[in-house]
């Protein structure tokens, strides 16, 4: 191994006598993947590669090591704890593993594309394609930077590793073990990669709010004006489609920062679903699947090497990894300004909210503290009707402290920023789901583009009657029906009825939140509600 790279393991604690591949590229690394087996190069040139058992995060498996850094810092209701203790031995055993290892693959990245804000992160890996993986998710030095690179934080991610609830204080086999005080995280029993990309963005939204640096799970995009908008969202939303528009610039299609001088992205390329891709609605991303670079996670290919996105028998969370280059019109630096307009994207398989909605400041930190979309029937075994699903912060997994320090941040920054906010429902219309229709995309994207060059502003606006937010009455190339949800409803009572439950839900879901917040967020909350909460 490299004398330099030997040495800084050592430093930290890492002793193997294992072959060292430091910073390899990604064809590199392909090739390395293909010679140990771990995958097959599809007709096109992508690697293919399976993840067993674990085709999805396992958030139940994670856990944050309890200690005087993180005692008072996390919000421990939604992460759960490990000991220092159990993490000992769990470290032990791992760097043991570590030692017994022919070949290990290393790369050194960066967490964040602005400077400095931006960690310093080592990841070592069993699997080449693993390493290719992370390489290609964040963001990569120059060889100047690599000349000089100390890292901050460590991730070691052995899915062979096996863990033992009893000794290490987990649930299973399976663990993703993170340790600030220590700055390291161990990710064992799983082959889902995606793990250590979601570990980085832990680590960021535990390290910027204090800094004043607001962590955001959204896409973002610059417009031909200049100016950046932020799109939130839970899965299902359209974050990825609607943030990929061929006439914007595409800042990223995940994770980003909001600084006091910009919006820069967390990461260096996009994890994108890849089940059903249509080629047509979403070209960009298609044509990633056929370019050498690219992984694919559980995407299925025939003994020709042809990949079939329609079929969904490995898993329904088939992926694909690829560097932000893949895609045309792309911000050269990975940022932008701060951002002119935030989008809150939901779909509301209801039928309730409006396509188009503009929210007061204190209304956006209540829709951002919901995190509200909606599960629709067949989804899920015993799912009959339309199910709401709140993730706080649009991203509760991944928050390690509290949701009003988020909240809060975004609440400031859109006040000094003077940001337009917009709640955009892309789920369903005239009806919930069952009965009425999906919402035109066409009218969605052209509501979208007049809120983003400013015209919608000078729209006429009514006051919902259920959440109290501001709707246009007409907007030009959209059907003035749609855009008043009760209209589109053959049966009145059943609306109004279907609308007093979601906003019930939303009240409800919101209670934990309301002693963290001022009076002008809790009378953010809708209308209707506040008289029989």
């Amino acid at each position: 191994m490299p004398a330099t790279l030997s040495h800084s393991l050592a430093d930290q604690g890492i002793a193997t006598d294992a072959t060292i591949h430091a910073n390899l590229d990604s064809a590199q690394l392909t090739e390395h993947a293909l010679k140990n087996g771990e995958g097959r190069r599809a007709k096109h040139g992508p690697l293919v590669v399976e993840t067993g058992k674990h085709t999805g995060r396992s958030a139940k498996d994670k856990f944050i090591v309890r200690n005087a850094e993180t005692e008072d810092t996390v919000w421990w209701d939604n992460n759960a704890s490990m000991t220092p203790a159990h993490f000992a031995a769990l470290k032990e055993d791992f760097l043991a593993a570590v030692g017994r290892k022919d070949a290990l693959y290393v790369a050194d990245l960066f967490g964040g594309s602005q400077p400095e804000h931006r960690v310093k992160v080592r990841v070592i890996n069993e699997l080449a394609w693993h390493n290719q993986f992370i390489r290609t998710l964040l963001v990569r030095p120059t060889a100047d930077e690599l000349a000089d690179f100390t890292p901050e934080y460590t991730i070691i991610d052995l899915p062979s590793f096996k863990a033992d609830p009893e000794r290490h204080g987990c649930r299973s086999e399976t663990v993703i073990a993170v340790n600030l005080e220590e700055k390291l995280i161990l990710i064992g029993g799983t082959k889902y990669a995606g793990e250590m990309k979601k570990s980085v963005f832990g680590v960021l939204n535990y390290l910027l709010p204090p800094k004043g640096v607001m962590p955001m799970h959204c896409s973002a995009n610059i417009g031909p004006d200049g100016k950046t908008a932020v799109f939130f969202g839970l899965s299902g939303t359209g974050k990825t489609t609607l943030s990929a528009d061929a006439s914007r610039t595409l800042i990223g299609d995940d994770e980003h920062g909001w600084s006091d001088t910009a919006v820069f992205n967390f990461e260096g390329g996009c994890y994108a679903k890849m089940i059903r891709l249509n080629p047509e609605a979403e070209p960009e991303i298609f044509a990633t699947t056929r370019m050498e670079g690219t992984v694919l996670e559980n995407v299925v290919m025939d003994e020709n090497g042809e990949i079939d996105l329609d079929d969904n028998s490995l898993a329904e969370n088939t992926r694909g990894a690829y560097p932000l280059s893949s895609i045309p019109n792309t911000s050269d630096e990975n940022m932008g300004p701060p951002p002119s307009n935030v989008i809150m994207l939901t779909a509301d398989a209801f039928g309730v909210l409006p396509p188009i909605a503009r929210l007061t400041p204190d209304q956006a930190m209540y829709h951002f503290l919901s995190g509200y979309t909606a599960k629709v029937a067949g989804t899920e075994i015993g799912v009959t009707e339309p199910e709401a699903t709140f993730s706080t912060c649009f991203g509760a997994p991944f928050m390690p402290r509290h949701p009003s320090v988020y909240g809060n941040l975004l609440k400031e920054r859109i006040a000094k920023g003077e940001v337009t906010c917009w709640l955009v429902n892309t789920g369903w219309t005239g009806g919930k789901y069952g009965t009425g229709s999906r919402m035109p995309i066409k009218a969605t994207r052209a509501l979208l583009n007049a809120a983003l060059d400013g015209s919608l502003n000078d729209a006429e606006f009514r006051k919902d009657e259920n959440f109290g937010f501001e709707v246009p009455v007409s907007v030009a190339g959209v059907d003035d029906t749609i855009l008043d949800p009760r209209s589109t409803w053959a049966d009145k009572g059943e609306y109004d009825a279907t609308a007093q439950k979601l906003v019930q839900l939303f009240v409800d879901n919101f209670r934990p939140f309301a002693d963290h917040v001022d009076q002008g967020v809790r009378d953010a909350a809708p209308q209707a509600a506040r008289l029989t909460a």
